[in-house]
């Protein structure tokens, strides 16, 4: 599959580029943020995918979030996809900034007329990790994910949904209970119709309930300023009593800090240093 470089910037004795290809998957051309250390240049390295938030694109995360320094010193190379299908002329998939365009929510959806395009499960879990293991010099037995607010869900699903699949998974304020808030019913709803109990494939808290696969330590940050978090969107006690319950690791730290939109990189420029060295753990182990 053909691949476009769109930038290339050298960062850290490494290179922080972005590419264009035509994703079969989706149908639609897309742009996706990857970081190479220094170590790909003489050998081949574990791969971290991050997962972004409503309204993001590739770049928020390579721009914003600081992670190049750490990635380069853990020889991690970084991969920052789009959060959803763009330009597919569907009515009605730019008239809210929590549903269609830049809100994929990594699921694929059942529904007229999303089902077409809006595989956004599928693309990260399948098309995106063949294409890079193809052109860049990746391990693929060695490979994490990580994600904020939507996501955030998209990483926890991913790694439930596939044990052993990922070696590690960590989140920032991710949506924890889909099927139990708005955002989550909106966006499941509309993708998946109105037969809640198919919701629960896509809901971290639902999966955990019945997860038995190999050990995953869940690293989650939190701020306790978030006002998506008082209006009841994230739900990350939910999901924490689940893990209790089936005796899986989540270390869960609640920071004086907010975490809202833009300005939420700040936050996660603060903890992201922490991430990167949960993941290099387990993917340099």
């Amino acid at each position: 599959m053909a691949l476009k470089q769109v930038s290339s910037n050298k960062c850290f004795e490494g290179y922080q580029k972005v590419f264009e290809h035509d994703s079969a998957e989706l149908k639609c051309k897309m742009k996706f943020g990857i970081y190479l250390p220094p170590k790909a240049e003489t050998g081949k390295c574990p791969v971290l995918y991050w997962l972004s938030g409503l309204t993001c694109t590739e770049q928020n995360f390579i721009t914003k979030a600081a992670f190049q320094q750490a990635a380069a010193e853990h020889g991690l190379i970084v991969v920052a996809p789009d959060t959803s299908p763009r330009g597919c002329n569907i009515e009605g998939e730019d008239e809210s900034w929590d549903f269609g365009t830049g809100a994929g929510f990594y699921v694929d959806a059942t529904e007229d007329p999303w089902k077409t395009n809006y595989r956004m499960y599928s693309y990260i879990k399948d098309e995106l990790p063949k294409l890079i293991n193809a052109n860049f010099p990746t391990d693929p037995e060695r490979m994490s994910i990580f994600g904020h607010s939507m996501g955030g869900h998209g990483a926890l699903i991913l790694a439930l949904k596939n044990p052993g699949k990922y070696k590690s998974v960590s989140a920032f304020a991710p949506i924890c209970n889909p099927i139990q808030c708005q955002w989550g019913k909106k966006a499941l709803g509309g993708y998946l119709g109105p037969d809640a109990s198919k919701w629960e494939a896509y809901d971290a808290t639902q999966l955990v309930k019945s997860y038995s696969g190999s050990r995953l330590d869940i690293l989650i940050d939190q701020g306790k300023d978030d006002q998506f978090l008082s209006a009841g969107q994230l739900l990350p006690d939910n999901f924490i009593a689940a893990c209790t319950e089936r005796k899986i690791p989540v270390v869960f730290r609640l920071h004086q800090a907010s975490c809202f939109c833009s300005p939420c990189y700040y936050f996660i420029a603060s903890f992201i240093n922490d991430h990167i060295k949960h993941h290099a753990k387990y993917l340099n182990a």
